[in-house]
């Protein structure tokens, strides 16, 4: 539980450093209160630009629910040494949405004649190509 703050803040960079090796613009929202889930403590919400869209959408979210899951589930440790137990809190990192960076990808690299410049990072995954071609549709 003590480590549980700076831990959402790690699920965070994870996904934001996935994005920035992407080449995608992005923005870290903190949500306020009354667009929390209900049993998050805080939120952060990661939203990509898409060019074609002209805004910005949800492509992971990350959240430190604290104790509240635990509670209802009873889900508790037990430190080394300790005599009683306590509950541990429970975070969610959704990663990123694969359709949505898919579409991401798509709209912020596809060149006015149609191909699609593959990103640096997904290269080495694509056999070395460095261009997707083709008509378009």
């Amino acid at each position: 539980p003590e480590e549980s703050w700076d831990q959402l803040e790690v699920l965070t960079r994870n996904a934001e450093e996935i994005l920035r090796r992407l080449g995608l613009h992005y923005r870290v929202v903190c949500l306020c209160t009354g667009d929390l889930g209900f049993s998050a403590a805080k939120t952060y919400d990661l939203e990509v630009w898409l060019p074609g869209q002209g805004l910005y959408r949800e492509i992971s979210s990350c959240s430190n629910f604290t104790d509240f899951q635990a509670r209802r589930a009873g889900i508790r440790f037990k430190k080394k040494g300790a005599k009683g137990t306590e509950l541990v809190h429970t975070l969610n990192g959704s990663g990123l949405a694969v359709g949505r960076t898919v579409v991401a990808i798509l709209e912020n690299y596809q060149q006015p004649d149609g191909t699609v410049i593959i990103p640096e990072a997904l290269r080495e995954y694509m056999g070395g190509l460095e261009v997707i071609t083709g008509p378009i549709p």
